[in-house]
């Protein structure tokens, strides 16, 4: 029995069968089945066979591989109608997944991103390629968590100069406007967007400030194109004074101090991906600094104190931290909600210390690191024989640090309080 012929996978623009080239229109024109979205079926129908069955697949993309799976065995030639390069944000990596590279031909043609930088006269080689054409989550807002479908688009905006957005009609160039300049960008970026391409109403408006396409509607649809105007991100990625958070006044100094902090960091042994919990925020400082080592993951944090949590969130802005969410509670009330973590920091724990960890311990993923700071014996007496209640394996540094100081003409060392710093490590199985 002959293996049944490959799916034809055709990339289409919305100027339709005239922007295909001859091998695309020739598997198209022969195929028995058509599978696309329902305005796509109809700027090809004109093109198809007599006897050809033209199927939509709007709202039912997880049964396109199915149908085409079904129309092979039966012998029947099948075409998947795609936007631009399936292979881009597209429908073609789901249906190799699914079917097998075996058998499908993928038939591109320009993407529409590609069109919308000729369209700008912009090389787009370094260009990072974002897809918002997602579900619908709403506006975006400080402290939005992954499943956002504007979050890869802010993460983005924190370490990249130019960027292409594959919009959708729900997350529109205004509120992709709306959702940097939430984030703290308002000023960075310069926005273009490049509408109904290929189609005799095209437009291409471009370099808007954010505030000005925040408030204007766009046809749809439309790609984005985003452009940084002001100089990369001037402030490190680690290593931060403690000045540079804002701080409970006229209490200064209710803060994880910067030795402390970049022990119990490079304790914690964060990857670009990890997901941390940082229990007793604080002014966020420890939270805010794993959340631009954990470029790729994601900060979960909880304060009770009011006041701390107002600054967290302030000094979360400052450092345009999309990464990070914070919530404002007594812990361990709704951890429950957050994803299991890679790492957790304990730097307060509101008289719940031996539950925390129990928690802690219980809910970090395999390998993963508990690190807590503490300046009371009772509290560092409670974690050790916790720790040695459940097992797990521990150590303790204790950290004495001195700073100088200026006295006259000469300096002096002002010792801080000593801190316990406590790791504890959750066995890999």
């Amino acid at each position: 029995m002959n293996s049944p012929e490959p799916c034809a996978l055709v990339g289409i623009l919305d100027d339709g069968h005239a922007g295909l080239g001859d091998t695309a229109r020739r598997r198209v024109a022969q195929a028995d089945l058509v599978i696309g979205a329902r305005r796509t079926l109809e700027l090809i129908a004109p093109h198809l066979s007599p006897g050809a069955e033209q199927r939509a697949m709007d709202g039912q993309l997880g049964q396109v591989a199915e149908w085409a799976r079904a129309a092979q065995h039966a012998g029947r030639r099948v075409a998947v109608l795609a936007t631009g390069d399936p292979l881009c944000h597209g429908i073609g990596a789901f249906l190799i997944g699914k079917l097998g590279a075996d058998a499908i031909d993928v038939l591109p043609t320009v993407s529409t991103l590609q069109l919308a930088f000729a369209r700008l006269r912009l090389s787009w080689q370094a260009a990072k390629i974002v897809s918002v054409h997602s579900a619908d989550s709403g506006e975006w807002a400080p402290g939005s968590p992954p499943g956002h479908s504007l979050y890869p688009l802010v993460q983005a905006a924190a370490g990249h100069a130019l960027i292409g957005v594959f919009t959708s009609p729900a997350n529109s160039p205004d509120r992709i406007a709306r959702a940097l300049i939430s984030a703290g960008h308002g000023d960075d970026f310069r926005l273009s967007v490049a509408a109904r391409l290929g189609l005799p109403d095209e437009r291409v408006v471009d370099d808007l400030p954010l505030a000005d396409a925040a408030s204007r509607p766009f046809a749809d649809p439309n790609i984005v194109v985003l452009k940084r105007v002001t100089p990369p991100e001037p402030r490190a990625i680690f290593g931060f004074d403690d000045a540079d958070f804002v701080q409970r006044a006229p209490e200064k100094g209710l803060i994880t101090k910067q030795e402390a902090r970049a022990l119990s960091l490079a304790r914690l042994r964060l990857r670009p991906d990890s997901v941390v919990w940082d229990v007793g925020a604080g002014s966020g400082s420890v939270g805010l600094e794993a959340a631009r080592l954990a470029r790729h993951g994601h900060v979960w944090a909880i304060e009770k104190n009011p006041a701390d949590a107002a600054n967290a969130r302030a000094n979360a802005r400052r450092l345009r931290a999309g990464n990070y969410t914070l919530c404002e509670g007594r812990a361990p009330d709704g951890l429950d909600a957050w994803p299991d973590p890679d790492a957790v920091f304990i730097g307060g724990s509101g008289g719940e210390l031996a539950a925390l960890i129990r928690l802690a311990l219980a809910r970090l993923r395999p390998g993963g690191r508990l690190v807590m700071n503490f300046v009371t014996l009772e509290n560092l007496a409670t974690a050790t024989a916790t720790l040695a209640e459940a097992g797990a394996a521990w150590d303790v540094v204790q950290l004495q640090a001195s700073r100088s100081q200026p006295i006259l003409y000469m300096h002096r060392l002002a010792a801080h309080n000593p801190v316990w710093i406590v790791s504890a490590d959750k066995e890999t199985p």
